[in-house]
């Protein structure tokens, strides 16, 4: 039994162009070391997990759960992270590129300042490490925010719409613990149009990339 194996997703922008709201340096760790760090682990616990299978020990292949838990949730919150990134001088990462969704987005807070808000003050809320989400909820199509510790990732029912990374290797290097000035920076280069592709889409379709780095 053969397992797959994961590559690192290209940016698609360069690894300055998130300039200055993410330096070049915090791009250029996060995604060559960190993101492939979570990969290589993957695939090891995986070919571990599936080799164990071919041999009939159920227990050698169920040790290694928590092992792709935690790495799959990394490889997958940073493909779709790096993705829902763009350059400020974008149009995608102006709220016009996502009309449908901001008008979803007022509807449910008020006024987009005021989800910006409420985003920022439960990014601000966790607790050690995790991520920051805008969900489409499964079935009733609803935005939700919601907060994962750690490397949890959003993979039962809701469609991810955008993400923000609140671990420190995220922010650290360049804004030390002023978590507060990453959190209000980052919305200079959310990806909109990828955000309201996302809302507009299938489920599957926010996870394409995943298959397209195989």
């Amino acid at each position: 039994m053969s397992s797959p194996t994961y590559k690192l997703p290209p940016l698609p922008y360069a690894y300055d162009a998130l300039e200055p709201s993410i330096s070049k340096q915090i791009m250029e760790l996060h995604h060559s070391k960190h993101h492939q760090t979570y990969i290589t682990n993957l695939n090891k616990a995986l070919e571990v997990s599936a080799k164990a299978l071919s041999e009939g020990k159920l227990e050698d292949s169920a040790a290694q759960l928590a092992a792709i838990r935690f790495n799959g949730g990394g490889h997958i919150n940073h493909a779709l992270f790096w993705e829902n990134l763009a350059p400020s001088s974008s149009s995608d990462s102006k709220p016009d590129a996502a009309p449908k969704l901001v008008a979803a987005i007022k509807d449910t807070w008020g006024s987009l300042d005021g989800f910006k808000k409420a985003f920022g003050a439960a990014l601000l809320g966790i607790q050690g490490s995790g991520w920051g989400w805008l969900v489409k909820e499964a079935g009733t199509g609803q935005l939700r925010i919601a907060t994962l510790a750690n490397q949890e990732a959003v993979v039962v029912g809701d469609t991810p719409l955008f993400g923000v990374d609140m671990w420190e290797h995220a922010y650290y290097l360049q804004y030390l613990n002023g978590k507060a000035a990453y959190v209000e920076n980052i919305w200079n280069v959310i990806n909109w149009k990828t955000a309201e592709q996302r809302y507009a889409g299938a489920r599957e379709d926010a996870f394409k990339i995943l298959k397209a780095n195989m």
